[in-house]
């Protein structure tokens, strides 16, 4: 199959753009009732489109709603942070995690 790049970028400068996505952190900076997750849980997506694994599926339903904006650099609502996204899982007392770019080295993995 041909790899389609948008028109005006190399291939290069369109690998490029797709590292730039990832890695995005999340990790949990309150919990306020009952959870399988810790308080300081870590988890990293490598891109938008690889959830990280461990993750409940209720949190990473919420979290699909702003992965992307933290990968395109959107800025937040944050008046502290505008680089951070602060997220609270769907339970009425649950968690917030903390959703933001890494300076984490991607793993290199062979396909």
């Amino acid at each position: 199959m041909k790899e389609v790049i948008p028109q005006g970028l190399s291939t290069a400068e369109y690998k490029g753009r797709w590292e730039d996505l990832g890695p995005i952190e999340i990790k949990m900076v309150e919990k306020n009732e009952r959870c399988h997750h810790e308080l300081g849980d870590v988890f990293y997506y490598e891109n938008p489109y690889r959830r990280p694994e461990g993750v409940c599926h209720a949190l990473l339903h919420v979290l699909e709603l702003y992965v992307w904006r933290v990968a395109m650099g959107f800025p937040s609502w944050e008046s502290d942070d505008c680089t951070v996204h602060r997220i609270h899982c769907p339970a009425k007392n649950g968690t917030v995690w903390e959703v933001r770019k890494s300076a984490k080295q991607k793993e290199t993995t062979s396909s």
